[in-house]
């Protein structure tokens, strides 16, 4: 789930960070940015990949830039894989702390790998659920930092939560999304965790989030696109979109777009927006046929996973085609 300009982000930490969110690039200027050179030859994806095993059902997916591969969760095994063009689902994270592994954010620049750490028995035993940030090495998978996010909310012991995706901004701030608890946590370069923003509207809880260079988030919920200032998160509001986009789920920028999957119509819509993102207009749509939750840009290509939550087939990775 590419949510920062990864142009923009090196750039920063060569100039030995950067300035405060005003000094970033207008939001206007939506770089197209070429991966830099990997270490290896990158693998190259076939139109569709079909997992080689099934159970463990993917929610997030991504591309390591750096490093030239395609990564996964699990919401059934916690474990962050590798999937090769072949199929083959190789081990990259495994930590008995991960419960379910949601969305994933490559954060290259720092070579990290930020995890939503949840619990997805709160959707089906009665659980409470969990919300943590999971940072690791992005290279070796090796476990930097386990942050307990629930821990800054005074909620009751019984308060339900469920850590659902994470962006990454131009310095190293990581914005992790709790659905159930309906909030968004802050976690600082130093691990420090603390709650950005709470939705107090009785609306659906945040889902996908991605970070633009012009100061602020875009998240998902439900139906509705929100705009989230990170000076002044109080500030939140619904973005204009020219038609309903119901189910929105995993968010990626491809191209100076905003790509959303809609995980209830089983399309790929792109935004785009000429006003700061107070309002966005649709710029193209990619259809497939079975349910799809997140995205991951691959070079000029986007891929969604389609995890197969109803049945024991394998979980599968396709490229879309926008219209």
């Amino acid at each position: 789930m590419r949510t920062q300009f990864l142009a923009i982000a090196v750039a920063c930490v060569l100039a030995a960070g950067c300035g405060s969110q005003s000094e970033l690039e207008p939001a206007a200027a939506i770089p197209e940015t070429e991966p830099p050179a990997a270490p290896g030859a990158a693998e190259t994806l076939p139109d569709v990949i079909v997992a080689e095993r099934g159970g463990f059902i993917p929610e997030g997916v991504e591309y390591d830039m750096v490093n030239g591969r395609l990564l996964t969760g699990s919401l059934t095994e916690g474990s962050v894989f590798r999937i090769h063009a072949d199929g083959r689902v190789e081990a990259l994270v495994e930590d008995e702390e991960l419960v379910s592994s949601v969305g994933i954010e490559a954060d290259e620049p720092r070579d990290r790998l930020l995890v939503a750490n949840a619990d997805r028995s709160v959707f089906q035993s009665g659980g409470v659920g969990q919300a943590k940030l999971g940072i690791y090495n992005l290279t070796t998978g090796e476990r930097i930092a386990m942050i307990d996010l629930a821990a800054t909310v005074d909620a009751g012991d019984d308060a339900m939560h469920f850590a659902n995706d994470v962006a990454v901004t131009d310095n190293g701030m990581a914005y992790v999304t709790d659905t159930r608890m309906n909030v968004i946590y802050r976690v600082d370069a130093d691990h420090a965790a603390s709650v950005f923003h709470s939705f107090d509207d009785g609306g659906a809880g945040p889902n996908g989030i991605v970070h633009h260079p012009g100061g602020y988030l875009l998240v998902a919920r439900g139906a509705t696109l929100w705009k989230v200032p990170l000076d002044d998160p109080g500030a939140a509001a619904e973005v204009t979109l020219p038609e309903e986009v119901p189910g929105q789920d995993g968010m990626v920028w491809t191209a100076g777009r905003l790509a959303i999957v809609s995980n209830s119509a089983n399309r790929v819509v792109a935004l785009t927006s000429d006003d700061d993102w107070a309002s966005a207009g649709i710029a193209g749509a990619a259809s497939y046929e079975e349910q799809a939750t997140t995205a991951a840009v691959v070079g000029d290509d986007v891929y969604v996973v389609h995890p197969h939550f109803g049945d024991d087939d394998p979980p599968s990775f396709e490229r879309v085609a926008f219209e």
